[in-house]
C-alpha cells in the first residue's frame, strides 16, 4: 500500500519571490526597515557599556561608612529537662497514646506469679507471702490472667476481691491493724502491725492485678489506681518504698518494688517507668557483692526468703523491659544452689536449715517440720531463673517434699502457713501432672472450703497462719487470692509439663 502524502500545487509561488515582488514596488519601505534594524543594533552595543559607567561612577563617588557594631544576643542556658511526674490525672486518664504506652512488644493483653522466711526476731518477716504476678527472663511465661471479673470461674477470687476493696483506704492504702474502721455493724478481727502498711498494701495491689484489673481497665481499676499512687508517694529519693523502720524493711520495699513493676507493665503507664525503674535500682544496690540479700544492704549476709523476694521483683523488671542486672540473677541462682540438700530440701540461710521463727512460743505453736515454705519459694524461682526439672535433681525432689506436706487447715496443729501455700501453688502448678493436680486437690479443701460467707468477714480468710498475727486479715486474704490465681497467672514455662 503506497505511503499517505499531502498534495502538492506546483504553480504555488515561494514566500521569498512574494517579499520580492513587494520591495520591487516599494523601494522606499525597504530603505526604512533597514535603518531602523542598524539604529537598534547601535543601541544594543552601546547601551550596556555606558550603563556598566554609569555604575562605576556612582560607586566611586558614594562614600564609605563603617558598619554598625553587631551586639551578640545574650546567651541563656536552656532549662534542664525536668521528668514528669506521675499526677493522679495522669494516671486516672484512660487514654493511651504513643509517647504515653509501653512497646507493645513486652505487653500481653491476656498476660497473667512470688517469696518466706520466718526470721529470728520479734518482726514480721514480710517476705512471708507477699507475692503477686511477676514475669520470668521467658516473655511465654505470662498466662492468660483473670479478666477482671473476680477470677472468672474460681468463685472464691470474687468475693475475696471484693473484700479487700471495701476496706482500702480513700488514699489507696490497706490499714494492717486498722482495717475494721469500714465495717457497719460488728468489726471485723484480725490487725496486723502497722509498720508493715507498704507489704500488706502491695500484696493486694497484686491480687487485683493478678486477677486482670489494671489502671485501665476492669471493675476494679480505681482500686488500683489509689494503691498505684499511695505507693508512689511512699517512695523516697534513694527509691525506697516506705520507711527503714523495721529491721526487715527490705521485704516490704521488694514487694512494694515488685508491685510497681506489674503496674507499670500491666497498666502500660510510661509514667510509671521512672517509679518502678528506681524501685529496682534500690534493690540492686541493696544487693551483697558476688551475693545475694538479706536485712541490711551490702553486709555480706545472705537468706533464701529475701533473695527470692528480689528475684521475683528482677524478674518481673525484666520482663517488662526496665534496666536489670543479669548477674545479680546468677548469683542469686548460685546461691540458691548453695542452699538446698542432696534430698531438695531449701534451707533458710545455708543447706539443712529450717525456717526461722520469731522468740517466744512461736515456734511451739507453728512446728517448723509442718512446713516446707523455703524448699516451696525456691522452687517456684528456679523456674524463673530458667531451670528445668528434666535436668535439675534437686527440683524434683523439691516437688515431693511439698507433695509430702499438703496444705492442711488445723489451727491447733500449727500447720497453717499461707506463705507455704502459695508458693508452693505457683511452684507445682508448674511440674505439673499429678504433682499438680494432688496439690489442686487438697487446696480445694484447705483454702476454698474455708473463706468466710458471714457479715462483714465475708470473703477473708481468718489470720491463724504462721505470720498472720503480724499481716493481719488483709495479708491473709490478698495472699490466699493469689494462691487460688495459680490455676491461670502464669503459662508453664518448662515445654511438656502438663
Amino acid at each position: 500500500m503506497p505511503a499517505l502524502a499531502l498534495p502538492v500545487r506546483t504553480e504555488s509561488e515561494s514566500f521569498h519571490d512574494l517579499m520580492a515582488e513587494q520591495l520591487r514596488h516599494a523601494p522606499w519601505l525597504a530603505l526604512s526597515a533597514f535603518a531602523h534594524v542598524v539604529v537598534l543594533m547601535l543601541l544594543w552595543v552601546l547601551m550596556p557599556l555606558e550603563a556598566k559607567n554609569m555604575v562605576e561612577k556612582a560607586v566611586a563617588m558614594a562614600p564609605i561608612e563603617e558598619p554598625p557594631p553587631v551586639e551578640e544576643p545574650e546567651i541563656v542556658p536552656p532549662e534542664p529537662e525536668v521528668e514528669p511526674e506521675v499526677s493522679d490525672v495522669d494516671i486516672k486518664d484512660p487514654t493511651i497514646s504513643e509517647t504515653d504506652s509501653v512497646n507493645d512488644a513486652n505487653v500481653d493483653s491476656n498476660t497473667d506469679s512470688m517469696a518466706d522466711s520466718a526470721f529470728d526476731n520479734n518482726a514480721w518477716n514480710t517476705a512471708n507471702g507477699l507475692g503477686g504476678g511477676a514475669a520470668g527472663p521467658k516473655k511465654g511465661g505470662r498466662g492468660k490472667r483473670g479478666k477482671g471479673t473476680g477470677g472468672g470461674s474460681l468463685s472464691p477470687i470474687a468475693p475475696a476481691l471484693e473484700w479487700l476493696a471495701k476496706h482500702q483506704d480513700e488514699d489507696g492504702r490497706w490499714d494492717a491493724n486498722g482495717f475494721m474502721k469500714h465495717d457497719v455493724g460488728e468489726l471485723c478481727d484480725g490487725p496486723g502491725n502497722p509498720v508493715h502498711d507498704v507489704g500488706v498494701t502491695a500484696l493486694a495491689l497484686l491480687a487485683f492485678l493478678g486477677d486482670g484489673n489494671s489502671m485501665r481497665s476492669g471493675p476494679h481499676r480505681e482500686v488500683v489506681r489509689r494503691a498505684v499512687l499511695w505507693l508512689r508517694d511512699q517512695q523516697d529519693e534513694k527509691g525506697r518504698f516506705g520507711p527503714a523502720a523495721s529491721s526487715d524493711f527490705i521485704y516490704d520495699h521488694a514487694i512494694a518494688a515488685y508491685a510497681m513493676c506489674e503496674a507499670y507493665g500491666y497498666s502500660q503507664y510510661k509514667l510509671l517507668e521512672p517509679v518502678a525503674q528506681r524501685g529496682i535500682d534500690y534493690l540492686q544496690q541493696h544487693r551483697n557483692p558476688y551475693g545475694a540479700w538479706r536485712y541490711q544492704p551490702r553486709d555480706g549476709d545472705n537468706d533464701t526468703s529475701v533473695t527470692c523476694w528480689a528475684i521475683m521483683a528482677l524478674s518481673s523488671g525484666m520482663h517488662w523491659g526496665l534496666s536489670v542486672d543479669h548477674n545479680a540473677l546468677q548469683s542469686a541462682s548460685v546461691f540458691l544452689d548453695s542452699c538446698t540438700s542432696a534430698d531438695g530440701h531449701c534451707g533458710y540461710t545455708r543447706a539443712g536449715e529450717a525456717s526461722a521463727r520469731k522468740l517466744g512460743d512461736h515456734a511451739t505453736r507453728f512446728p517448723v517440720d509442718k512446713t516446707e515454705a523455703l524448699t516451696a519459694a525456691g522452687l517456684f524461682c528456679r523456674f524463673f531463673l530458667g531451670q528445668d526439672p528434666r535436668e535439675k535433681e534437686c527440683m524434683r525432689k523439691a516437688s515431693q517434699r511439698l507433695l509430702a506436706r499438703k496444705p492442711v487447715w488445723d489451727v491447733k496443729s500449727g500447720a497453717i502457713d499461707h506463705y507455704y501455700w502459695y508458693y508452693a501453688s505457683y511452684a507445682l502448678y508448674q511440674m505439673g501432672g499429678n504433682a499438680w493436680t494432688e496439690w489442686a486437690k487438697a487446696l480445694d479443701v484447705a483454702v476454698v472450703k474455708t473463706q468466710r460467707k458471714d457479715g462483714n468477714y465475708a470473703g477473708s480468710w481468718d489470720p491463724v497462719g504462721v505470720w498472720g498475727e503480724d499481716g493481719g486479715r488483709v495479708y491473709s486474704t490478698a495472699i490466699l487470692a493469689l494462691t487460688l490465681e495459680a490455676y491461670y497467672r502464669y503459662t508453664r514455662l518448662v515445654p511438656g509439663s502438663r
